[in-house]
Parts: structure tokens; sequence; C-alpha cells
């Protein structure tokens, strides 16, 4: 990262609190009173993970799982393991969780956990026992209707295997519901890995329809290779955009004629990066945010997008496929040059929806096809870009602002019409 990101320490949690502030003038005034329900956390969960390493010697991790909002159902929201994971990152995560479902009218609230780790550190064994005593210790919180974690940055299918089979020992039977995301014959659902990815192509095409921008004649720039960027760059691609530029964390490589993605993909699969990439060229990580592009699509991780990067975009359209890619200062220089900005909460909501179904699913142990899944997503999807896109225009509001609007009254009538117990 630049100096220029790295400037001033980025706190995510007061990122989410600024939000709440902008949005609040905007909600009807008889909500004021619980506004404040959503500056803060239902609960909060810190525990020690020791676990035994292969050379016999005992290490000791710290993980959380954290409840923002339980007013709409249980608590959705994956499980993290990263170094830099700590608590203010998670409470941040777990309110975004919180007004995601909201959007997409879920039937769900906001939660998420992480363990503060690196898991390319550990060998396989060794992350089975971090992750099945994380599990133990969190289990009081967690149960399909309770709260339901799915995978997240440095989890995948294996690990919400471990889960699944960690809780339903401590339950006594098979309890498939309890974490989305799962290998396919534990209950996972088909479509899961490529969800995300789908959606942020889904409500970018949506929103590029109503703001006159043909996506055959746009230049896509990525920052972000995983299973998000990359299936976004490939349905970018087969609908006819030039992906141009793509960032991970081996480097940045550039083609103003269009990066061949199925050819990036295989050589990914081999190299585990980017950097190398025979048919394109390398150039810095400061001048990825530089590149001629239309659209911008930053699929890593927070805070990127600082307001000297804003000034200097391209790009007319910002596809927020990370968690909190922008800061505030720079979403108001966007506003200011008139790029449109897709929030996280719409445009990454792909992934929590499809684990609605997966969870739907393994309750009724009855489960859909790849292209119903993706019907249902889509239709989902487009639904949830309509009704933000309405508010932005009744709201006279930007799309992050419309789409809080949305899902904070959403929220906070279901609050208000639960009332405080005991009154």
């Amino acid at each position: 990262m630049s100096e220029a990101a790295n400037s001033t320490k980025y706190d995510p949690w007061q990122t989410y609190l600024t939000q709440i502030d902008r949005v609040a003038p905007y909600l009807d005034s008889s909500l004021g009173n619980y506004v404040n329900t959503l500056k803060r956390t239902k609960r909060s969960l810190i525990v020690d993970v020791p676990i035994v390493m292969d050379d016999g010697s005992i290490q000791h991790f710290e993980g959380y799982r954290v409840h923002h909002n339980l007013s709409r159902g249980p608590g959705k929201g994956g499980i993290r393991y990263h170094p830099d994971v700590e608590l203010k990152e998670v409470m941040a995560l777990s309110a975004g969780m919180t007004i995601k479902t909201a959007i997409l009218n879920l039937p769900f609230g906001g939660a998420k956990g992480g363990i503060a780790v690196d898991p390319t550190k550990l060998s396989l064994r060794e992350l089975e026992r971090l992750t099945r005593r994380y599990t133990s210790e969190i289990s009081p919180l967690i149960g399909p209707q309770v709260d339901i974690p799915a995978p997240d940055i440095g989890t995948n299918q294996q690990i919400m295997g471990w889960i699944m089979d960690t809780y339903s020992s401590i339950k006594g039977h098979t309890v498939t519901g309890v974490v989305t995301g799962k290998p396919l014959h534990l209950g996972g659902s088909l479509g899961r890995i490529r969800a995300t990815g789908r959606g942020v192509f889904i409500t970018g095409s949506e929103i590029a329809k109503i703001i006159k921008l043909d996506i055959q004649n746009c230049k896509v720039a990525i920052q972000g290779f995983g299973n998000v960027g990359n299936e976004a760059a490939y349905l970018f691609n087969e609908a006819g955009a030039q992906v141009v530029a793509i960032q991970d964390h081996t480097g940045t490589i550039y083609d103003p004629e269009g990066i061949d993605i199925r050819a990036l993909q295989q050589y990914v699969a081999e190299h585990q990066g980017i950097y190398g990439f025979p048919q394109a060229s390398v150039i810095s990580n400061d001048e990825f945010w530089t590149v001629p592009m239309d659209i911008l699509i930053p699929a890593a991780l927070e805070g990127q997008i600082t307001a000297e990067r804003a000034q200097n975009l391209s790009a007319k359209l910002i596809l927020e496929a990370a968690n909190g890619p922008t800061r505030p200062e720079a979403d108001d220089v966007c506003i200011k040059r008139n790029i449109t900005i897709v929030p996280d909460v719409l445009c990454n909501a792909g992934g929590v929806t499809v684990s609605y179904f997966e969870w739907v699913q393994d309750m009724a142990s009855y489960f859909w096809s790849e292209s119903e899944i993706n019907e249902r997503l889509d239709k989902l999807m487009v639904s949830a870009v309509a009704d933000v896109w309405k508010t932005s225009v009744d709201k006279k509001c930007s799309l992050r602002i419309a789409a809080y609007v949305l899902a904070c009254e959403r929220i906070l009538k279901a609050r208000q019409e639960r009332g405080i117990f005991p009154g």
C-alpha cells in the first residue's frame, strides 16, 4: 500500500458510525429514537484460541465473534483468518452484514468473526486444530436459528466443514445449517463460490444501464483476483468489456487492449498470483489507480480508495466488491466528480444471498440446481438495485446513502415493532 493510503490509520468502525450519522437525517422521524441501536453491537465475544503446534509447542491466538443487530433474524456473517483481524474491524464487518441482509430483504441480522492469524503459516493439521478450538469457544453464540457463519478472507469450504462437524459433535447430532459455504457433500449449495462475483456483475450491469454506460465499450480495472475479482473479471469480459488492469498481492499488470482472462485464470491457478503473467505489462501498484478506465472494481481490502486516489480516477462507475473499500472523504470526492459508486452493502451481497439459499436448502433438506440458484440470485439482486435506485431518486442522495436508508428503515421498523424489553 502506498504512503498516501497509510497516511492515517483506517478505522472501519468509525467509518461505519460516520455513515450512520450521514444517513440519520434521511430517516423517518418516527425512527429517530432507535437510531442509536445501530451504533452499538448486541454482543462481542473475544476468545483465547490455544492450539498444540506440530512441533509440540503451544501457541495462543485471539478470536472474535460479534453480533451487531438481530432485530430481523439470526446473525449472518463470515469468519476471517488474517493477521490484522481485530475487534473494531470485526464490529464494522458485522454492522455491514446487518445493512447488507436488510437491503436484500433477507431474514437475517448481522454478525462476523475472525482470528488474528496468518493461515498460510499453519500446516493443514494446525489449521484444523485452530478451527475446531475456535468453534468450541464460540459455540454458545452460533446455531442455525442463532448465528450462521460463512467463509471470508483466509477461510474456505474445508474450514466450514470442520466448523459444522465440531458444532455437530457438541450437539450430538448432525447440524448442517450451522454454517454456509460448506462442501456440496455436507449440504453446501451450488453456485456459492461464484455468487459474490456474479452479484457484482449483475448490480454493475443494472446501474450501467441506468447511467447509460455501454458495458461493451468499457475498460475495467480490478483490484483483487480471488474468487470475487476473478469471477467479476470473467463475466465482464464475457459481456464484451475489456479488463485492462488487475492488481493482487503479488503486483499489478496492465494491457490497454484487454487482458486475456481465461489465460490469466490458468496462470494464477499455477502460480498463485498474477505477477509474471507474460501477456501483460507490469506497472507499479500506484499506477493502477491512474490507468484509463470506465469501471473500477475494488475487490481486496478495506480503505483502499483514498481522497487522493479518488481525485485521480478516470472511472465513471465504481463497483465495491470488497467490504468498505472507499473512505468517507473519498466518497465525497466521487460525488463531486460525478462518479457513481455501487456500495459494498449492495454490490457484494450476492454471496450472502446464496448463503441464504443454502441455509433454506439445509433447513428443508431439498436442494436446487445451479441454474435455479442463479435465477433466484439475479432476481433478488435486480430487485434490490431497483429499490436502492428509487430511494436515491426519492431522497435525492447517493446510492450509498440510499442503500443505508432502505436498510436502516427496515431494521429500525423491526426494532420498533418488537419494542424494547421490558418496555
